[in-house]
Parts: structure tokens; C-alpha cells; sequence
């Protein structure tokens, strides 16, 4: 107990001559914006940032819509805070298992305290007959898909098989997708979206996008920036129930008025799109809860989806329940893509809470059985749950480096142990473990290799979306 009194002494002076180490888990928007305010905040702090792909940046990378690049600026913030010498990037690092990586048990042994923040990264289910089948499969897996996400690069989907699909969910991700389905193959090629996700996007049979929510437009998720874009499609018109849109609006003026931002998503919903006759079209369908997907006799392809229609009850304000009327639709379709949200995975050695798919914490401290955990920390969607945006995300980030600064300056107890070395001495067990570890400056190699190879197509950057070739690039 005297080593941890003496540790937590040592701590109570940003001027110690022992410097405070930090493990981050994951090298998305939250690691590195908690990062960013703590080393300000704490300066005798080192931080050793770990992430199971080779590249960081996690969401903003493989996350952000490839024709919103002024959202993916935020890396420059990133690589300011990778390139401080107090700083350092541990890619090609797995934490939780020995395969590949490390335990968290073993991380521990290295560092002060440790930052999870390795997002959310599994989707939520509709858990409706039928939605194994192929021609279903999640919106994240798709953005994944044309953004060189390794897991998803040799994701198929029946583009060729069908000119119909239906999104469900309404938020930014669901209209992302939807999008992307329509837009212009030449707008595409100027992004930074994966070449073989081009060429299957040039061949795709995709027409008409169904964007379909259980509750109605008052309830939708979706920005008024990603609505706004959509109605701009070029030659794609729009479809609603305008008549039922406008009724809603009119219903809520008393809401609306006392929130600006909803009565701008309305005004542009009402507006619709000036394209009323086209080849292609996408439609936001509302009070529409899926129960089935219908499929061909052996399974092997979908055709179709029922709905069970709903209606809203409750009192005129964005948290209506939509219940079901006992009354269904079915609606032609080759393709769904399922948008209601994601959800965090747990790791051995954390506290996890399963059913609300996050990790119970109070301001960032990580909690068990509503007890502080010593030295543990968590930041980002992992933290409080997949929403907001990359902004929220930040304001999230800060609230937890000002919890570890506070815990500092109270001498509140860390990571037991004594002589902690950081990566460095957790560097003999990743060599016996054959794991090759990628650093910010190899990062930065694997970059500038992706920034070559779309130079010569006429685009920002291909990004590598094989590991193994991430990796070759360090070895040319």
C-alpha cells in the first residue's frame, strides 16, 4: 500500500519527475482528442496509443462518408498530437487476447492507466425471420465496404441482382448509404472511396433507395446537412408522403418553434426536392416497423419485405412511440440495409454492461457495481453509447482527460505496481509473440504510399484495405 501512496504523491505535481503513462485503446476521434487535452492539462504525461489495424484515425477513416471530406480535416488535429515526442502510435496491436497482441491484464502491468476507446463496432440486429440470408446485411459493414475496411473487403452484395433497396433506419449513416447508392459514378471517382467499391458501384442496377423509419419525421435522426445533400442529388427525385409530412408539421408548430434545429430539418423535408421525374429516386417511408424479409424458396436471395404499419401515440414531441396496428405491407426489394445503430463488444478485463453495450462509467471513470475502478478510464461511443457525431465525440473526449487531471490532482489511486515502462516493456512480449508492431512514422509511410497510388488515378488518396499490404509497404 506505501508504493501506491508513493505513486499517487509523486502524481499530485504536473512537475513530477515521474511521468504519468496512459495506454489508449484505439486510435479513433475519442483516443485521440483525450489525448490532445491531457497532454496539455498534464504535462509529465506519456502516452502510448494502441490500435489492432495498422493505420489510425478508426471512424474517421473507415466511417466518414468518402464525399464529406471537410468532416475527415480532423486528422491534422491527429497527426499534431502523434507527432509530440510525449506521444506514441502502437499499430498492428490487438488488446485483449495474446494472439496477436496483448491482455489487458498485461497492458496494466505497463501503465499508470489505461483509456478504452475503441468505439462500437458491431450493428444492432432487427432480429426478424429471414435476415441472414445474402442480399441482407448491415449499413456499417457496407460504409465499411467502400472505405477499405479490411474485415469488409470482399463483402458481396447483389448490386447487379436488383434495382431496389431498402435502408432501414433514419439517420445519418442510412442516408450516407442511401446516397452513395445514387450518386453520379463520376462525382464518386474524385473521393477517396476504395477503387473495387467503384467498379462494383459502376455496375450496381440500383435505381430507387427506400429509407424507411418506424416513427415519423419529427422522430428521424438524420441532420439537416445530410438531408439537404440528399435533395440535392442530381437527377434523383424525391418521394413521400407529403400530405402526411406537412399534417405532422403543422401538428408541432408549438415544438418547433422552441427548437430551431428540428424546425430547419423540417423546413427541408417539407421543401423536398425540385426533382420530380427521374430515372432514379429514393423515398422516406415512415410508421413502418420490418417483420419479415421474404425470401426465394432455397433462401438464397431476398425479394421482398413486410412491414407491420404503426401509428403515434404519446404526447406532439421527438419521443413518440410508434405501435403497431396490426395491419402489414409488403414492399419489393433485392437488397436491405440495416441502419438502427451499433454497439461495443466487451474485452476480458473490463467492466462491461451487455445490455446497454457500453461500459459503466461516471464522467469517463470507468465504474464496477457502481464502484470506481482505480486507474481505469473510457472515452468516445464506448463510453456513453453510438451517437453524435464527431464534435460531440470531442466535447465526451475532454470530459474524461479533465476526470484523469482531477484524479491526478487528488492523488487518487492508479494502476498498482512500481516501475512502470510504458510500451517499452511490453516490447520483449510482442517480439516473442511475433506480432510486428507499426509505429506513427510507419503510419505515415502507408500514407504517403496511398497518397501516390491516388495521385495517379486523379483522386485524394487508395487507401490499402489488405493489411498485408499495409504492411508490404514497409517492407519496399
Amino acid at each position: 500500500m506505501a508504493s501506491l501512496k508513493s505513486l499517487s504523491r509523486k502524481f499530485t505535481s504536473a512537475a513530477s519527475a515521474t511521468p504519468f503513462r496512459l495506454a489508449v485503446v484505439g486510435s479513433g476521434p475519442a483516443g485521440f482528442y483525450t489525448s490532445h487535452r491531457l497532454l496539455k492539462e498534464w504535462p509529465n504525461t506519456q502516452v502510448d496509443m494502441y490500435d489492432s489495424l495498422p493505420v489510425p484515425h478508426g471512424l474517421v477513416r473507415f466511417g466518414v462518408a468518402p464525399d464529406h471530406p471537410e468532416v475527415k480535416n480532423v486528422m491534422t488535429t491527429f497527426d499534431k498530437v502523434a507527432e509530440d515526442s510525449r506521444f506514441h502510435f502502437l499499430g498492428n496491436v490487438t488488446i485483449g487476447k495474446t494472439e496477436g497482441g496483448l491482455t489487458v491484464e498485461e497492458l496494466k502491468s505497463q501503465y499508470d492507466a489505461v483509456l478504452f476507446s475503441y468505439g462500437a463496432s458491431e450493428d444492432r440486429k432487427l432480429g426478424i425471420p429471414n435476415e441472414d440470408v445474402w442480399g441482407v446485411e448491415a449499413a456499417s459493414a457496407f460504409v465499411g465496404w467502400y472505405n477499405g475496411l479490411p474485415a469488409y473487403r470482399d463483402l458481396a452484395l447483389p448490386l447487379e441482382d436488383t434495382d431496389t433497396a431498402v435502408v432501414i433506419g433514419q439517420g445519418n449513416v442510412a442516408l450516407d448509404v442511401a446516397r452513395i447508392l445514387l450518386s453520379p459514378i463520376d462525382v464518386l471517382r474524385k473521393t477517396d472511396i476504395t477503387e473495387y467499391a467503384l467498379e462494383a458501384l459502376s455496375k450496381s442496377r440500383i435505381k430507387h433507395v427506400h429509407v424507411v423509419g418506424r416513427r415519423g419525421p419529427l422522430q428521424a435522426a438524420f441532420t439537416s446537412k445530410e438531408l439537404r445533400e440528399q435533395m440535392a442529388l442530381p437527377n434523383v427525385a424525391f418521394k413521400a408522403d407529403h400530405e402526411f409530412i406537412k399534417n405532422e408539421i403543422t401538428e408541432s408548430q408549438a415544438i418547433l418553434s422552441k427548437n430551431r434545429p428540428l424546425k430547419r430539418l423540417m423546413g427541408i423535408l417539407e421543401k423536398g426536392s425540385p426533382i420530380q421525374n427521374a430515372e432514379k429516386s429514393w423515398s422516406l417511408e415512415f410508421l413502418k416497423s420490418p417483420k419479415e424479409i421474404l425470401t426465394n424458396q432455397d433462401r438464397t436471395a431476398i425479394h421482398g419485405i413486410e412491414y407491420e404499419l404503426n401509428r403515434l401515440e404519446g404526447p406532439l414531441d421527438q419521443a413518440r412511440k410508434a405501435v403497431g396496428t396490426g395491419i402489414f405491407k409488403r414492399q419489393e426489394c433485392g437488397m436491405v440495409l440495416r441502419s438502427i445503430g451499433y454497439k461495443s463488444v466487451p474485452i476480458k478485463g473490463i467492466p462491461f454492461d451487455a445490455r446497454q453495450g457500453r461500459v459503466p462509467n461516471r464522467f469517463g471513470k470507468v465504474l464496477e457495481s457502481e464502484t470506481e475502478v482505480p486507474g481505469l478510464y473510457t472515452a468516445g461511443w464506448l463510453k456513453r453509447g453510438p451517437t453524435g457525431v464527431i464534435v460531440s465525440t470531442m466535447q465526451d473526449a475532454y470530459e474524461t482527460a479533465d476526470t484523469i487531471v482531477d484524479d491526478l490532482k487528488n492523488g487518487k489511486q492508479m494502476l498498482d505496481g512500481a516501475n512502470k515502462e510504458g510500451a517499452a516493456g511490453l516490447e520483449p512480449l510482442l517480439k516473442e509473440r511475433g506480432v510486428r508492431v507499426v509505429s506513427f512514422d510507419d503510419w505515415k509511410k502507408i500514407e504517403a504510399a496511398e497518397f501516390a497510388a491516388g495521385a495517379k488515378l486523379g483522386k485524394p488518396r487508395e487507401k490499402f484495405s489488405r493489411v498485408k499490404d499495409m504492411l508490404a509497404v514497409l517492407d519496399s
